[in-house]
């Protein structure tokens, strides 16, 4: 099983409120739709969210998406994601993506899901020679996963063992495109055609 790790328990400090509940052009909340698009294309889905977002944990629940309370959240993105790993180290391998990227293609998802199936050991998808998100890992690396420390997930992983990455050439911005400020939500919606 391909368990799908959604990072959910950022503070939002540029955004000004919590930014995974703000609405995209179609009403839906920008970590829900991100939510969506992870559970159309891995079997389980589990989110990372922090102690006082009620609000966002009740919305993924009514999405069938299992929860997790990253106690720690404010030790930055390792900590909640090495409190999913050890939740879900049985898996096969994981797909780490981020809940502020809500336009990722569901098959650029299914297709690294895939490829970790296939006995990939790290896949990631790439615009051009701009690496996204979300990126595959296989159960060979969940004793460095849990080892994680810095607010950098897994990018200092990902640097030290560039020699395993396979790469999926995509022409999904998608994979690129995270929120950062109100302002992105529209611009950033003109250059992403609808799934």
């Amino acid at each position: 099983m391909i368990c799908g790790i959604l990072l959910a328990a950022g503070t939002a400090s540029r955004f000004g409120s919590n930014k995974l509940l703000y609405p995209l052009p179609d009403g839906t909340p920008i970590g829900i739709s991100a939510a969506r698009n992870l559970k159309k294309s891995v079997d389980h889905v589990i989110a990372v969210v922090r102690p006082d977002d009620k609000v966002l944990t009740n919305l993924l629940h009514t999405e069938g998406v299992s929860t997790i309370v990253a106690e720690n959240s404010g030790q930055g993105m390792s900590g909640s994601l090495v409190v999913a790993i050890r939740t879900t180290k049985d898996a096969d391998g994981w797909l780490i993506a981020l809940a502020d990227m809500p336009w990722i293609n569901p098959q650029t998802i299914s297709t690294i899901a895939m490829m970790i199936e296939e006995g990939t050991d790290i896949a990631a998808p790439y615009y051009g020679e701009h690496r996204g998100h979300p990126v595959g890992f296989s159960h060979r690396f969940l004793p460095e996963l849990l080892r994680l420390t810095d607010d950098k997930g897994a990018g200092e992983l990902l640097r030290i063992n560039s020699c395993f990455i396979r790469r999926f050439q995509s022409d999904d911005i998608g994979i690129l495109q995270d929120v950062d400020r109100p302002r992105d939500v529209l611009t950033k919606s003109e250059l992403i055609s609808p799934c």
